[in-house]
């Protein structure tokens, strides 16, 4: 039998990846809807929320590389 172990320690919130990147916080969550869970982004829930976007390490890097690609071209994000 194989167990699946989350090695995931830690999340960061979308706010604070914005703060910490220097990012408009509304244009990342443009930017960070066409992520899956594989790209390192999740949703954390707490009572009476609707859920806040975070990401783990791995995810923000992924943001960041997603970052660039629109910086780059523009015209290509949808909102």
């Amino acid at each position: 039998m194989t167990t699946h172990v989350n090695k995931v320690h830690h999340v960061t919130t979308i706010t604070q990846v914005a703060k910490d990147l220097g990012e408009d916080e509304d244009w990342l969550w443009d930017i960070a809807t066409e992520m899956q869970i594989e790209d390192g982004v999740i949703w954390v829930y707490g009572v009476g929320e609707d859920g806040v976007m975070a990401f783990t390490d791995f995810g923000i890097e992924n943001l960041i590389e997603l970052i660039s690609f629109y910086k780059e071209n523009p015209g290509l994000l949808k909102r």
